[in-house]
């Protein structure tokens, strides 16, 4: 009896054990099934709010050099390219013969042309002749005299087609591209070269709407340029805009001087002074919160600790600070150090 009951304590134990691991083993299992709390990782960046403050702004602005004068040459008839008598790079004078197409045909259809001429011319005198003598009829002259005055012409066309054989330049200046070679087809209007004028520098630049109205027509500007950085070449304005473009900008054109110790070549960056200054309030952001350059700028902007990437338009830099034409508004919080590890939607944390 003592046996049985021992034995039925035993079973009732291991069955005891079995249901507290059972359960152990369930409710590590329901831990597993429960689905994971996010663990939410804040970057840590610095930032500054956009500031608006009244500032002494200087009338400097960036432009490009572009050609005085460019001008493309082209054939004034078709035929085979016989001379090309210049090189890239060379100089050129208005009227300087460029190229000198193949003529021989033509020259054969002139004589054709003189010679249908010349009998026309005798035929409309026998013509006449006979008018008088009552042998032949006004209507048989005009018609003769027609024919000749359409072969006339047509000996002046061909004459006219032996001239434009010889391409001339229609301006001075360099020969900045050749597209065709010797012994090549040209039809008329094939481009022969391209000149390129630079005996005056020509900058354009965009003045915005409260800039424009500080300047005039004949003001004279110091234009410099990082390429010749001890230099002044002196300017003057022969051209504003009288319309704003879509992004209420006026396009400005300054005529300067080009010295040839010292060429300013086309497409070259130069800073137009126009010595002017204005105080005017301006939307300041620190420099380094650019994420790109000055001429694509954007921005990371904070908001409820998550960042928007922003495109801005720049102006003029100030003590580390650059000016914001548009793009943001005061007060708007950007980021100034950690934007490498950013992107559109990232949460932040902002640091001091």
């Amino acid at each position: 009896m003592k046996r049985k009951y021992i034995f039925g304590l035993i079973i009732i134990v291991i069955i005891a054990l079995i249901v507290l691991r059972l359960a152990s083993n369930k409710r590590t299992l329901n831990k597993k099934e429960q689905p994971s709390k996010d663990t939410v990782v804040r970057i840590p960046v610095k930032a500054a709010a956009a500031k608006e403050q009244l500032e002494v702004i200087s009338l400097v602005k960036t432009g490009a050099v572009a050609p005085f004068k460019e001008a493309k040459v082209l054939s004034t008839a078709s035929g085979t390219i016989r001379q090309l008598r210049f090189n890239l790079g060379d100089h050129v004078s208005q009227r300087q013969i460029l190229a000198v197409m193949d003529t021989r045909l033509i020259q054969l259809d002139l004589q054709k042309a003189e010679t249908n001429a010349e009998k026309l011319h005798h035929d409309l005198q026998t013509y006449a002749e006979l008018l008088q003598g009552q042998a032949a009829t006004q209507e048989k002259v005009n018609e003769v005299r027609q024919n000749y005055l359409d072969a006339v012409n047509q000996v002046a066309q061909n004459k006219k087609q032996i001239s434009d054989a010889a391409v001339k330049a229609p301006t001075s200046g360099v020969i900045a591209e050749k597209p065709v070679e010797e012994g090549v087809f040209a039809n008329t209007g094939t481009q022969i070269a391209t000149i390129v004028n630079l005996s005056q520098a020509k900058v354009q630049l965009n003045l915005t709407e409260t800039e424009v109205y500080q300047v005039k027509t004949g003001q004279q500007v110091k234009i410099t340029t990082d390429v010749y950085p001890d230099q002044v070449f002196n300017g003057k304005i022969s051209f504003i805009s009288p319309q704003a473009d879509d992004t209420h900008n006026y396009r400005v054109e300054i005529l300067a001087e080009n010295k040839e110790s010292s060429l300013l070549r086309s497409g070259t960056f130069v800073y137009a002074d126009f010595s002017r200054k204005t105080t005017q309030y301006v939307l300041l952001i620190p420099r380094e919160a650019l994420t790109t350059s000055v001429k694509d700028a954007s921005v990371y902007v904070v908001v409820n600790n998550v960042v928007h990437q922003k495109q801005v338009k720049t102006g003029v830099e100030m003590n580390g600070m650059i000016e914001v034409i548009s793009g943001l508004k005061a007060g708007e919080v950007v980021v100034t150090s950690g934007q490498i590890n950013l992107k559109d939607g990232t949460q932040v944390s902002i640091s001091k």
